[in-house]
């Protein structure tokens, strides 16, 4: 069993606490706009991180570091993701999950056996135009089902936007609402197009904040809370 990425520790990834990151490579989408784009395309280029050495890592942070961020690529997708995660819990640390929310079979059963303690869910666009990103066309149902995992009672986390000029508009932000309920968080990040995976994207002019604040005040009427993130 092996893992593409482990990194140091980062307060960033993990709401009030210090974590060490692991990834996965490969992923279901290909976004434009994707800033791991390595990790997407070409994974069996990068180097295997063999689980003992992560584990080794782990246990030599024991009390240092708080939890750990799984991101990717798409964990979901790895048959290895829930022996890893059982093997996480099993030090006593926390975990974040990053995901697209394309599987929701994989996400419930890290609710069921209570695998994850934070979920950040990246909802792209209006679901119906997921054929854009290279996905499995209109991906309302399973994107419903892995959104009703998060809120009271639920998996704790936060649902995530990058409000990709194009992609996302003001009427995608009243269809992405429309999924989602009012005991949930959103975060709306700002693009950055700098380290984006296509070219073309990296010319392409960031919503301004003005922009972005009334995106903000059209997705509050949606949910718990909305945030603004890297503008």
């Amino acid at each position: 069993m092996t893992v593409k990425g482990f990194q140091g520790t980062s307060l960033l990834d993990f709401p009030g606490r210090l974590a060490s990151l692991i990834f996965f490579g490969g992923c279901n989408l290909r976004c434009a706009y994707c800033h791991n784009p390595s990790l997407l395309e070409n994974p069996s280029q990068l180097p295997d991180y063999p689980l003992e050495v992560v584990f080794d890592e782990l246990e030599r942070r024991r009390g240092f570091v708080d939890g750990v961020v799984v991101s990717g690529g798409e964990p979901t997708l790895s048959p290895e993701l829930l022996p890893l995660l059982r093997r996480i819990k099993a030090l006593g640390l926390a975990v974040k999950l990053d995901s697209n929310g394309l599987r929701p079979d994989v996400l419930r059963s890290c609710r069921d056996e209570a695998l994850v303690d934070y979920l950040a869910l990246d909802l792209k666009t209006d679901p119906a135009r997921y054929a854009e990103l290279g996905g499995c066309g209109d991906a309302s149902e399973l994107l419903r089902q892995s959104l009703s995992l998060i809120g009271e009672n639920l998996l704790d986390g936060e649902i995530r936007t990058t409000c990709v000029p194009g992609l996302v508009e003001s009427a995608d932000i009243q269809a992405m609402g429309a999924f989602l309920c009012r005991d949930q968080d959103w975060v709306l990040q700002g693009f950055v197009p700098r380290y984006a995976m296509e070219a073309g994207m990296q010319d392409l002019e960031p919503h301004s904040k003005e922009r972005m604040e009334q995106f903000r005040e059209m997705a509050s009427v949606h949910v718990r809370t909305v945030k603004l993130r890297g503008l």
